[in-house]
């Protein structure tokens, strides 16, 4: 089943694109969302009209990810954990602590965009990316410094 994108959707194409798929992701998934069309001949005449619109659209979306990506690499981030010898922690730093710290410094990022490959797990700065909207990554850095007993 041929479709027009109307959203960025990861792994399939980028606004605008027509693309081929299966007919129950496209029924099931894709058109109730609203991110996609059926691509019929009315819609198809319609895609330059739309892509003009599309694109203008992904350029504010890329906007507001640069502007939020210059917020967030500003934003540094310490976290204190109680650690052992040799600065391995009790416990780990996960992605809803790095949310929550975000949140505090007032930039909202869903935890599912911190990209955190393992729990750190020893002291010592480290580098994240989050994976904004628009194919932007940004970077925090995350200071764990053990806690004074």
């Amino acid at each position: 089943m041929e479709i027009i994108l109307t959203e960025n959707v990861e792994y399939l194409g980028t606004i605008g694109d027509v693309v081929k798929v299966k007919p129950g992701y496209a029924r099931n998934y894709l058109l109730p969302k609203g991110l996609a069309l059926q691509a019929s001949q009315r819609n198809v005449k319609e895609l330059d009209h739309r892509k003009r619109q599309m694109e203008r659209k992904l350029q504010k979306i890329t906007q507001a990810a640069e502007v939020l990506k210059q917020r967030i690499e500003k934003a540094p981030i310490t976290l204190t954990h109680r650690a052992g010898e040799g600065g391995k922690l009790f416990g780990s730093v996960t992605t809803m602590e790095i949310e929550a710290k975000l949140a505090e410094a007032g930039i909202e990022v869903d935890r599912k965009k911190i990209q955190l490959p393992e729990p750190i797990k020893n002291l010592g700065d480290h580098d994240v990316a989050v994976k904004l909207d628009a194919g932007v990554t940004a970077t925090v850095k995350v200071s764990v410094i053990a806690a004074a007993e």
